[in-house]
């Protein structure tokens, strides 16, 4: 038999993309997951809709929107309370490859000390072209980074390899390891949360993985821009807020002191160059976010 996997998607007004995803689950080929449908607090009638369309998958339902955090953390617990041997976080505006799933569980069945793998991830509007061929940081920058982005793939992307940190549009563990680090931090809402789980697994010993034998498709940037172009551009200025806010709360966390000089003078100097783009642009509400996260991001933690 093989281990257990939970699927778990998190649908927010999106009925169509959540849609697209599961039919594209259904077609793969690995014989023992479940899919896991969050419904974070949707208003557009899309959670009953899902549920009606695919009866055959479980549907949660949260009362308002959690974030990708709260969404996927119901979802992460459900599976952990059913027994399941792995999860995988997986956004819902995502297509697979019908034999995803194999390589990634094969590798973590035969390297124990494996705590997370991803797959490698391809852009679906020009599936040549990749979105994420492995997750790094740079401890002198203070700096998230993919390597491969709208890049055809090379020998470089196309070998296994370990990572820095995994990203949370297909992140699949051990349930086991989740009961000892704990879940996604929820007041993060979304943005640098996978990597805060990412350490936070590393720092119990585990290696993080990338395995570009398995592939999937990402629309992306589906949930944080808005379809028409405002006078504050078309990213919602929540989204600066957020990212801002929690990038310097990583910061605050994961920086040792003797890279504290490098990384504070880089940031400090991107965050001035930020507050100047938008009083230049006059999107002075994207200003007065941007403020408002170094604010929270330096009174606040994780």
């Amino acid at each position: 038999m093989h281990p257990s996997v939970a699927v778990v998607l998190v649908n927010w007004n999106s009925f169509e993309e959540t849609n697209n995803c599961i039919n594209s689950l259904y077609d793969v080929t690995y014989t023992n997951y479940s899919i896991i449908l969050v419904d974070n607090g949707s208003t557009d009638g899309s959670g009953k809709l899902l549920e009606q369309t695919h009866r055959n998958i479980k549907v949660l339902y949260n009362e308002q929107n959690t974030g990708f955090t709260g969404g996927n953390n119901r979802g992460l617990e459900y599976a952990i309370e059913q027994g399941f041997e792995y999860s995988m976080m997986l956004n819902n505006d995502t297509y697979v490859e019908a034999n995803f799933l194999e390589p990634l569980v094969n590798y973590m069945q035969n390297h124990p000390k494996t705590g997370v793998i991803q797959p490698r991830i391809h852009f679906n509007h020009d599936r040549s072209l990749l979105w994420n061929g492995g997750s790094y940081y740079s401890k002198w920058l203070g700096r998230a980074y993919t390597k491969g982005c709208q890049q055809v793939p090379t020998q470089a992307h196309l070998n296994i390899k370990e990572v820095d940190w995994v990203t949370g549009c297909c992140f699949l563990t051990r349930n086991s390891i989740l009961q000892t680090s704990g879940l996604l931090i929820e007041k993060m809402f979304i943005y640098s949360e996978d990597v805060d789980l990412s350490f936070r697994i590393r720092r119990l010993g585990y290696s993080l993985v990338y395995h570009p034998e398995s592939v999937i498709y990402h629309i992306a940037g589906m949930s944080n821009k808005n379809k028409v172009k405002g006078k504050e551009g078309y990213v919602n200025p929540i989204v600066h807020y957020l990212n801002l806010r929690n990038k310097i709360w990583l910061l605050k966390k994961y920086t040792p002191w003797y890279f504290m000089p490098s990384v504070v003078t880089v940031n400090s100097f991107y965050m001035i160059s930020l507050l100047a783009y938008f009083g230049f642009r006059g999107r002075f509400v994207k200003l007065k976010m941007a403020v408002k996260a170094i604010k929270d991001g330096l009174t606040g933690s994780i």
